[in-house]
């Protein structure tokens, strides 16, 4: 769903109801700009660091967060098509400050090192399409292997407690993928504004991820849902098949990629909704 015709669709949408203003709007998605997100109610310490993973195909560049004492669920994050960048570094500490330990991946190490988008959430969506379509099920998923492995290599993840993974617009299927590739150390998955979580592929996301025994939480964006009304109907009637619970919420007046504060389309209501469902979800799936 990252497209670039629906994200000035939704600029104007937004323009419209006087919720942002062009200038606003240029604003919030400059390279590197991210609103503050709020302050994680009794924050534990944390330690981060800038870290290198091996993979089969080379070696990835991640960033690294966790308390600073003590053991805590590991959390796998992927992020949408503009990358690992400050954004995702702020969401993934306040993570970590309420108790996880969690990696934040650059999907596209294999072409380049993060930033891998010049002008952060304001680069063209058309000069990162050939990233994003470089990436396969088969990176998908030796890439989730790799990832997991590698956090639970580290002192901080606790080895008896489930991992969690989450994904934004494109990180969506991956997250779907990561709980196919290592089934019984994936415990919960999240997606938000996920785009291409169900397809008519035998090997589509939404069946690979029914195939486990993980927890899910679906957020979806409205205007997503209005392209493509019978999604979410597929996706409750395949999880309630699989007797696998999932949460699935489509998101009123949240546009495709409200989650990330760098995002043009930033709500910060539907994302604190959308972030207590998870710190819900991972409470119960991680515990």
């Amino acid at each position: 769903m990252c497209d670039q015709d629906h994200f000035e669709d939704d600029r104007l949408e937004y323009e419209a109801k006087g919720m942002v203003t062009r200038r606003q709007f240029g604003a919030l998605v400059g390279a590197g700009i991210a609103l503050a997100l709020p302050k994680v109610m009794n924050a534990v310490a944390v330690t981060e660091s800038d870290v290198t993973i091996k993979t089969p195909d080379g070696t990835a560049d991640a960033y690294f967060v966790h308390p600073a004492t003590g053991t805590a669920p590991g959390v796998l994050i992927w992020p949408d098509i503009f990358g690992l960048r400050p954004a995702f570094r702020q969401m993934g500490k306040r993570l970590a400050e309420s108790g996880y330990s969690v990696v934040v991946v650059n999907p596209f190490y294999r072409v380049k090192k993060a930033p891998t988008a010049e002008q952060g959430a304001a680069t063209p969506i058309p000069q990162l399409m050939p990233l994003m379509q470089a990436l396969t099920e088969t990176t998908h998923m030796t890439d989730a292997k790799a990832f997991i492995a590698w956090l639970d290599q580290q002192p901080s993840v606790a080895k008896n407690r489930k991992i969690g993974t989450q994904g934004y617009c494109m990180g969506g299927p991956i997250a779907f993928r990561t709980s196919a590739a290592v089934p019984d150390r994936v415990g919960a998955v999240a997606s938000f504004h996920g785009g291409g979580l169900v397809t008519d592929q035998p090997n589509s996301p939404h069946l690979q991820a029914s195939k486990t025994k993980a927890q899910f939480l679906i957020c979806v964006a409205s205007n997503d849902d209005a392209r493509a009304p019978k999604e979410k109907d597929v996706l409750k009637e395949t999880f309630e098949k699989a007797k696998l619970p999932a949460e699935i919420e489509v998101y009123a007046n949240a546009a495709h990629g409200w989650c990330p504060p760098d995002s043009g389309v930033y709500n910060e209501p539907q994302a604190e909704k959308a972030w207590s469902r998870l710190l819900a979800l991972y409470g119960k799936a991680l515990a």
